[in-house]
């Protein structure tokens, strides 16, 4: 099935997860992507989680350096000597489309690439604005989350495990390259773009009215443990010792939780005597606890599965708590089109997503596994026109691996 971005060249030097995720997000909708690393590989190229769990060799394949670069082509350079920096800039300068998050490299500064290609979309990502270098889990922690994360109790800072920061900042990537090819389409001129992790989460928090409440309140916002903010919803325990997290968020899910647990009469007397409208969001939430308890009866007097079956009939807004373990089970039982089996290089199992974006009811394939320098030869050959002679030359003068 063709895809949208067929044609579209791009050029990735990123490491880590946001230029990455920009870079695999467009070659999953058919864009070209050429991503050009050190020989030898980056700083990211073993990254953790890695084939043996760590317990292998220091250069064990990476599971996470796999998916994140898979149905790119991977050329490898020596970035150091003036041949390797010169085959990267006129490879630049071909594709006309640049994401990278290099620092300090002046040759790749974007008035030395533009002198080279004035028509060049060249979007950088940073940590700061200011090219100070972070990361997720540091700016993450300097915008609050992390303080109101936890259980009620408080103590200390409470960190996130999934890069939430960097995934955003990928599809953003993405995004903003996307609104460049067509800016340069309707006037020929090309784009630097910056997009800074810090940016990004800082918008993030205030966009969703977070730091608007910080001020107006002058104090952080207590922690809440599971509890949904503003709302209700929270998780219970069923008998087999499963979890569920049931959420009501409008008034029409709080009428279907209230009739599948028979408890309508009770939540009715429990207005009545507190002078409360539990049909108000913010009313839910202020008695959470006390729905909370009136509401976990009827979850421990029943399985896991009862209760699935139960809150599924009468369309409650709800989900199961599951490992991860549980999650690629359900995977081998064909239950998840997004997720596919992508072995690596060296043919351990490894299991990747496709594109989320559905095109025509169709996911895409994964694009194959990526191997560090494999196409170093077809790139130079296809986008540079160099012949074989030359080619064997750089590799014999270890300008390419």
């Amino acid at each position: 099935m063709g895809r949208p971005l067929e044609g579209l060249q791009v050029v990735e030097c990123a490491s880590f997860v946001a230029g990455p995720t920009g870079g695999m997000t467009l070659a999953q909708l058919g864009a070209s992507v050429t991503r050009i690393d050190p020989i030898g590989g980056g700083s990211d190229h073993n990254r953790w989680p890695v084939v043996g769990g760590g317990a292998g060799p220091a250069d064990a394949e990476s599971y996470y350096w796999t998916s994140l670069n898979k149905g790119k082509r991977s050329i490898a350079v020596d970035m150091r000597s003036d041949e390797g920096r010169e085959l990267v800039v006129s490879l630049i300068s071909a594709a006309g489309v640049l994401v990278d998050n290099v620092v300090g490299r002046r040759w790749m500064a974007n008035d030395a690439l533009v002198a080279r290609r004035p028509d060049l979309i060249h979007l950088r990502v940073q940590g700061y604005p200011d090219g100070k270098p972070a990361v997720d889990y540091t700016v993450n922690a300097e915008v609050g989350i992390p303080q109101i994360t936890g259980s009620e109790e408080g103590g200390a800072p409470v960190n996130h495990v999934l890069p939430a920061w960097d995934l955003v900042t990928g599809l953003s990537v993405s995004t903003a390259v996307l609104a460049a090819v067509y800016e340069r389409a309707r006037t020929g001129r090309g784009a630097y773009v910056e997009l800074a992790l810090s940016d990004v989460a800082l918008a993030g928090v205030a966009n969703l009215g977070w730091l608007s409440e910080a001020a107006a309140r002058g104090t952080e916002r207590p922690r809440h443990g599971n509890h949904v903010y503003g709302s209700f919803g929270v998780d219970f325990g069923c008998s087999d010792g499963r979890r569920v997290m049931v959420v009501a968020l409008t008034e029409g899910q709080w009428a279907a939780l209230k009739k599948v647990t028979g408890t309508d009469e009770v939540f009715a007397a429990l207005e009545a005597a507190l002078d409360a409208d539990l049909t108000r969001e913010d009313e839910r939430y202020r008695l959470r606890d006390t729905i909370a308890a009136v509401l976990k009866p009827w979850f421990a007097a029943r399985d896991s599965k009862t209760v699935a079956d139960e809150l599924d009939g009468a369309r409650v807004l709800w989900g199961s708590y599951r490992g991860m373990t549980e999650v690629v089970a359900a995977h081998r039982e064909g239950r998840y089109p997004v997720l596919a089996d992508l072995p690596t290089p060296g043919g351990a199992a490894a299991i990747t997503g496709r594109s989320p974006i559905r095109w025509n009811g169709e996911h895409g394939g994964t694009g194959a596994a990526p191997l560090l320098g494999r196409e170093t030869d077809e790139v130079l050959a296809e986008v540079l026109g160099l012949g074989s002679a030359e080619i064997a030359g750089l590799h014999d003068r270890g300008v390419v691996g």
